[in-house]
């Protein structure tokens, strides 16, 4: 820790040269003399040329670049281009570590570590780097720069590992014809109907206009439904294989007409799979504790049965000691010799018959045990199953009053037959306007366009009112 101290007190530029770091000195010859010790001059004057003589082996070796590495590039260049970049009100989740080769072990920069935002220039602030440009770059750009500046500030030698993800995005903007224009979070696949409804639909100016706004609500409300009554209709069809064991998870009638039922579908049976081989890999460990206790009663069994019949040997051998004994034949010593031997074995046979015991009552056990997680099993299965058959009726009576909204819409409103099911919404202008780094644009869109953290949806309504 005091080299590294010095190394950034005295060597604050950093060269890489194949892999050696080079030390640029910045002070002069008489400060250097002065820090460093005179038996370590010479040390220094020849690590310099070490490293001169292996910077043209690194230039040499530059310009060798594989074919493979430059497509590499080229893809993730092409990834950077698609990805998210960041912008102002972006709330960002860093998280920096470091590798210690020496030690092995990974260091937390706790100190740099923690939720920041984009601040109204574009830049992040943070601890020992200070202000950090992050507007217009992605999360993985900035974690690098993150890196860099903490190894150049710190002179470390290994390039510390930043992890930045998006801990909330920058909200997006509803003004003109919306109930309540104003700033609203943004979230992923979110579309200009499901922002307008987060706004409560269109404004109502006068009674006529009421009956086309409730319409637009009642529909997007319905869209919700559908989509979550699709995703629990495979769900229960998951719990209902799971209940009756099955190997193969079968779509149901209701999905056939969804445009998603595949992938609902999918992601159902990945977790039908998971779930079974957990349970499977519970019950064959407990199958094999049951096996190895059994092998140890049984072996126990067999260690008794050998006990016994040393206990009557040593009980003839002591029987007969004694005879000699009260002959004057033989010592009392080897009378008492062959007493201690036959208590002795008799308290192994306790012991043994003790363990014995133990192993049958950690048999009962494991049999209690997968019982219990049998009956757990079952009771998960069935308790979900109630509780998503629930949401299913609750969503059904949702579908059904959203139906009917529209159907009274529908009637009381001429208007309204312009959101018919043609989502030909001609009478309502949707206009986004959106700044991609090169200034704001505003582009016109329909109610199924998706948007971006920041846009601003401008809502214009052109009804005329009976």
């Amino acid at each position: 820790m005091g080299i590294r101290m010095v190394f950034a007190r005295r060597f604050p530029t950093l060269a890489m040269a194949a892999g050696t770091v080079v030390l640029s000195l910045t002070t002069s010859a008489g400060a250097q003399t002065s820090a460093q010790p005179q038996s370590q001059t010479p040390q220094s004057q020849t690590t310099k040329p070490q490293a001169q003589s292996q910077a043209p082996s690194a230039a040499q070796s530059a310009p060798k670049t594989s074919k493979p590495a430059q497509a590499t590039a080229a893809v993730s260049a092409k990834s950077q281009e698609g990805a998210y970049r960041l912008g102002v009100m972006d709330k960002l989740r860093i998280r920096v570590a470091e590798w210690q080769p020496a030690d092995g072990s990974v260091r937390n920069w706790d100190a740099v570590s923690g939720d920041y935002a984009v601040g109204p220039s574009g830049a992040l602030s943070l601890p020992f780097i200070g202000d950090l440009d992050a507007a217009g770059k992605t999360t993985a750009e900035v974690g690098k720069a993150i890196g860099e500046r903490l190894q150049s500030e710190f002179a470390l030698r290994n390039l510390p590992s930043a992890s930045v993800e998006i801990a909330e995005f920058r909200p997006l903007f509803l003004a003109g014809d919306v109930d309540k224009p104003g700033e609203y979070p943004y979230s992923p696949n979110l579309t200009v109907l499901k922002a307008v409804s987060l706004a409560g639909g269109l404004k109502r100016s006068d009674a006529g206009q009421r009956f086309a706004r409730d319409f637009i609500r009642a529909r997007g409300d319905a869209q919700v439904s559908d989509s979550e009554r699709g995703r629990l209709i495979a769900r229960k069809a998951r719990l209902l294989a799971e209940i009756d064991n099955a190997k193969e998870l079968v779509m149901p009638a209701e999905l056939k007409d969804v445009p998603n039922a595949k992938e609902l579908m999918a992601s159902e049976a990945s977790l039908m799979k998971s779930r079974r081989e957990r349970y499977e890999l519970q019950l064959k460990a407990l199958a094999d504790l049951k096996t190895l206790l059994d092998t140890e009663v049984q072996s126990l069994g067999q260690k008794s049965v050998t006990q016994q019949r040393q206990l009557a040997l040593y009980n003839d051998d002591r029987d007969r000691m004694a005879k000699l004994s009260e002959q004057g034949l033989a010592t009392s010593s080897r009378r008492l010799s062959a007493e201690e031997r036959a208590a002795d074995l008799e308290s192994n046979m306790l012991d043994t018959d003790t363990a014995a015991l133990r192993a049958k009552q950690d048999i009962n056990k494991a049999n209690q045990d997968e019982i219990n997680l049998r009956n757990d099993w079952d009771a998960q299965r069935a308790q979900e199953l109630q509780d998503t058959e629930a949401q299913l009726e609750k969503l059904g009576l949702e579908l059904s009053t959203s139906r009917e909204l529209m159907q009274e819409a529908l009637a009381q409103s001429a208007e309204a037959l312009k959101f018919d099911p043609s989502n030909k919404d001609a009478t309502i202008k949707y206009v986004i306007v959106r700044d991609s780094g090169d200034g704001p644009k505003q582009i016109t869109v329909d109610e199924n366009a998706m948007l971006r953290p920041g846009d601003v949806i401008k809502v214009s309504s052109d009804l005329l009112m009976q």
